[in-house]
């Protein structure tokens, strides 16, 4: 349960709205190009500052403490920022653990963002998105807190106006393996490179779904042959709408043109699936929570 008495800061999903891999870098890492799309939905999280130096996680949780991000997360900024002060953390779940929206990297990135700011240590957004690194490749994109297109290995990151979305999204709960579906043989890795201004050209001129067909998440194949729960929610989310798959998974969504019809297909859906109603947005909740806190 979450301190009542406690600013609550928001961890907010993402979903990747199409994913290529343009490459591979000697190192083994994939070079790839992607849009990621901030949901309104969240994690919320809350920090209670002591003076101790003690970073400790008050929630309980299937993690290791040692493991957790939020943790980590805290460890790194401490350490970075000379920072004499602890924290109790307190996290409420919202967003499926292993679905692929982010949940643990967005949770590690409000913890950098919301300690930055109690703790005093006056780092910079560019610091901290450099800082976050370390926890994860898509961590940095929830420090900076904007819809973007990324490219590179995801550290390359460029800020993008996307059209107001409503997503259904449905999780099968089951578990993807990221390692396991970059290291399959099937996966395409030979992406013709697109650039951001040709995907912005087409998004302006002829809309979302225009857009969205000029592009694919190439690992979509790879998981539905190794993971039938994930080809079954596809299909039958497509009966409603376009469907597809979000980064490795588990999760998949499709776009609707109003909360009418998404609640339509989320109740058609619901006896079955794991599923949710959610709003792209192009700015994080979390930078709202932080404007507020530093107003007052």
């Amino acid at each position: 349960m979450l301190n009542n008495q406690l600013q609550s800061w928001p961890a907010p999903a993402k979903l990747n709205l199409f994913l290529h891999i343009t490459g591979q870098r000697d190192d083994g890492l994939h070079l790839l190009q992607t849009v990621f799309q901030i949901l309104d939905i969240a994690d919320t999280l809350q920090f209670d500052i002591r003076d101790d130096g003690v970073i400790t996680r008050v929630s309980e949780s299937d993690i290791p403490e040692d493991d957790d991000l939020i943790v980590k997360a805290a460890r790194l900024l401490q350490k970075q920022a000379l920072v004499s002060k602890g924290v109790s953390l307190y996290i409420e779940k919202q967003l499926p653990v292993g679905g692929g929206l982010g949940g643990g990297s967005s949770n590690a990135a409000t913890t950098l963002v919301a300690l930055n700011k109690l703790w005093g240590c006056g780092l910079q957004i560019d610091e901290l998105a450099n800082l976050s690194v370390q926890l994860g490749a898509d961590v940095p994109i929830f420090v900076r807190g904007f819809s973007a297109w990324a490219e590179g290995i995801g550290e390359q990151i460029l800020p993008l106006n996307l059209p107001k979305s409503t997503y259904v999204v449905i999780f099968p709960q089951v578990f993807v393996s990221t390692g396991q579906v970059f290291a399959h043989s099937q996966l395409q890795r030979d992406c013709t490179t697109i650039t951001i201004r040709d995907f912005s050209e087409v998004l302006s001129d002829s809309g979302f779904e225009a857009a969205f067909q000029t592009v694919e998440n190439v690992c979509e194949p790879v998981v539905c042959s190794m993971v039938p729960e994930v080809d079954a929610a596809l299909k039958e989310l497509a009966q409603y709408a376009p469907a597809r798959l979000t980064g490795t998974g588990a999760c998949v969504f499709a776009r609707f043109d109003s909360q009418a019809a998404a609640e339509l297909a989320r109740q058609a859906l619901k006896d079955k699936w794991h599923v949710f109603v959610a709003q792209g947005v192009n700015r994080s909740p979390l930078y709202d929570v932080l404007e507020s806190v530093a107003a007052k």
